[in-house]
């Protein structure tokens, strides 16, 4: 009987500690041996020629997600929908392009609690074939909800916490995200945080919609970088006040990662993460005819080419350690996505988010490894050992090394190809870098274990994903620092 279920052979091998040219021996699901020469597999796959990395993590996903009274950044009344990317068809198209776990969101709608959402968005999520965790969205933050509710799902193994500072009706007073941090500190979690001005933006769009401004364009200038840098310095000032960890979601720029440097440098708990639209995509691309540039909309908007570069620069410097795809599709067709409020709807009516998963690593890599911006290690850190490190999935996710999941991705990095949606295997009609042409692609995916992509070709079983729970982790522990000692969230006794 061999020793391996599965060998990978001849491959150069970058798994979060550097780079060194080894086979790896599989068993179990796992990785159980790394060694210059290892023959003894039930089955071999050669990697002669290509790089070994760990499985993508994707930290901010929005798959399958039940929205009620309209889409996020709508002003509709619509009726409870679902976004149109299954767990199935994200799978496939995560596999696709190489990553093999997400952290996804558990809605929370206003005046319900959060338990009703999680057992449906469990029973979604258990459908497909991505490992996967949770973000848990906190819209209402009720008394009930975070003292009763919260502890449950902190003890289902849900440790981050999501809270938006702007949308209507997702965003949180000051008073109320307060609450939220001081729930977080007290039960161990991590808060996540979208952040932008919401009256700003609320005002700034009343103003454009009586000026007439209403196309896809307008939504850059109802959110632009003050309103995002304002929105920033404050979710750092309040979780600094309670001496709560925090993650800011998708920096679109320089000002916004520069609050996040500061903190830093004052030694806080605060990390930042951005996205590929904000290294690849502009404001500019909205200025398209009719309702063309509404498939480039998402929250915040993207700038400028410029912007780009200092964004290049924050995530070289390490302020900006995590790069994810907030995977968020609406398709341009049809009545239940981007024209859900018709085609000749103002830009505050357009659901706005983009597609994302497959592309992801593949812009990085030919943006940042192959044009020389950052290492092969530094690519690896921000898609997948940076990403589970902070959501508590290390080290089981995001490296290779024995005793970690065998998640990898077999990569050419000569391998050219131009981004077109076929490719993306998404559910979505469209991808916003389409025509992109890119220099290294995956053409191999392995989940524990299991070749699950081949060539572009995807099988794998519905159901086989697994739910990762997230235990206690040191990473995110406060620091022990308060504004004169006072401590607003004592653990429970």
């Amino acid at each position: 009987m061999a020793e391996y279920d599965l060998v990978v052979r001849g491959g150069q091998v970058a798994g979060g500690f550097g780079t060194m040219r080894c086979d790896i021996g599989i068993r179990g699901g796992r990785i159980v041996a790394l060694a210059e020469s290892i023959t003894d597999g039930t089955a071999t796959l050669d990697a002669g020629g290509l790089l070994v990395l760990p499985g993508g993590v994707d930290s901010h996903c929005h798959i399958e997600e039940p929205a009620r009274g309209g889409y996020v950044g709508t002003g509709g009344d619509l009726a409870v929908t679902v976004n149109e990317e299954s767990f199935r068809t994200a799978s496939t198209s995560a596999f696709a392009g190489g990553t093999t776990s997400v952290v996804c969101f558990v809605p929370q709608w206003k005046g319900e609690g959060i338990l009703p959402r999680l057992a449906d968005y469990e029973q979604r999520a258990a459908r497909g074939m991505l490992d996967y965790s949770f973000h848990q969205i906190i819209s209402d933050p009720t008394d009930e909800v975070l003292e009763r509710e919260v502890p449950q799902i902190v003890a289902r193994g849900i440790r981050s916490l999501k809270v938006f500072l702007t949308y209507e009706p997702l965003h949180l007073s000051d008073e109320q995200f307060l609450k939220v941090l001081v729930t977080a500190r007290r039960h161990g979690c991590l808060v996540t945080v979208h952040c932008e001005n919401y009256a700003a933006i609320k005002w700034r769009t009343e103003m454009l919609m009586k000026a007439g401004m209403t196309g896809p364009k307008y939504h850059a200038w109802s959110r632009p970088v003050v309103v995002e840098r304002e929105a920033t310095h404050r979710a750092i000032a309040l979780a600094e006040l309670v001496d709560q960890p925090i993650q800011v979601f998708h920096v679109s720029c320089a000002e916004a990662a520069e609050e996040i440097a500061r903190a830093q440098h004052r030694g806080l708990k605060v990390w930042g993460e951005t996205c590929p639209q904000y290294l690849t995509l502009t404001a500019a691309d909205m200025d398209r005819p009719g309702f063309k540039g509404a498939a480039y909309m998402c929250s915040p908007s993207p700038r400028t080419v410029e912007e780009q570069a200092r964004i290049w620069e924050m995530i070289r410097r390490g302020t900006l350690d995590v790069v994810s795809s907030d995977h968020c599709g609406f398709s341009m067709g049809g009545e239940a996505g981007k024209a859900a409020n018709g085609r000749d709807a103002p830009f505050r009516d357009i659901p706005n988010g983009i597609p994302g998963l497959a592309a992801r690593l593949p812009i990085l890599f030919s943006e940042g490894v192959s044009k020389g911006r950052i290492s092969l290690d530094h690519f690896v850190r921000l898609t997948a050992t940076n990403p589970a490190r902070l959501m508590g999935l290390a080290p089981r996710k995001g490296v290779i090394a024995i005793g970690a999941d065998a998640d990898l991705a077999l990569w050419d990095p000569k391998k050219k190809a131009v981004i077109k949606n076929p490719l993306m295997q998404h559910a979505i009609d469209y991808t916003p870098y389409e025509g992109l042409e890119v220099t290294g692609w995956p053409v191999a995916t392995i989940r524990r274990g299991e070749v699950v992509m081949r060539d572009g070709v995807v099988q794998a079983e519905p159901g086989s994903g697994q739910f990762l729970p997230r235990a206690p982790y040191d990473f995110i522990a406060p620091r022990g620092v308060l504004a004169d000692g006072f401590d607003a969230a004592p653990a429970p006794s």
